[in-house]
C-alpha cells in the first residue's frame, strides 16, 4: 500500500434524534442521523403513517373488501287453482 493517500480512519460517534449514540470509526468525525435502527419503522414494526388530504382512508376505501349484502329471500307467486263445477 501506498503511503500518504488513504484517509485517516478515527473513533466517531454517531447521534441520532432519538437520542440513540453509537460508538464506531470512520474517516468523518461526528455524525448526526434522522434515523437509526432504533426508531427505524421497518425494525421496530411501528410505522406511522402521514396522511395529507384523506389520502390514506380514500385507498383504504376503495380497495377494502366489500361487505355482502343480506340476500333478500324472494317470494314465488301463489298459483290459485280452480276445480272444474259440473253444470
Amino acid at each position: 500500500m501506498k503511503e500518504g493517500i488513504h484517509p485517516e480512519y478515527k473513533e466517531t460517534t454517531i447521534t441520532c434524534v432519538c437520542g440513540n449514540v453509537i460508538e464506531t470509526r470512520s474517516t468523518k468525525k461526528d455524525i448526526k442521523t434522522e434515523i437509526c435502527s432504533n426508531c427505524h419503522p421497518f425494525i421496530t414494526g411501528k410505522q406511522r403513517l402521514v396522511d395529507t388530504a384523506g389520502r390514506v382512508e380514500k385507498f383504504k376505501k376503495k380497495y377494502e373488501p366489500k361487505a355482502e349484502k343480506p340476500q333478500v329471500k324472494k317470494k314465488t307467486p301463489t298459483v290459485v287453482v280452480k276445480k272444474a263445477t259440473k253444470e
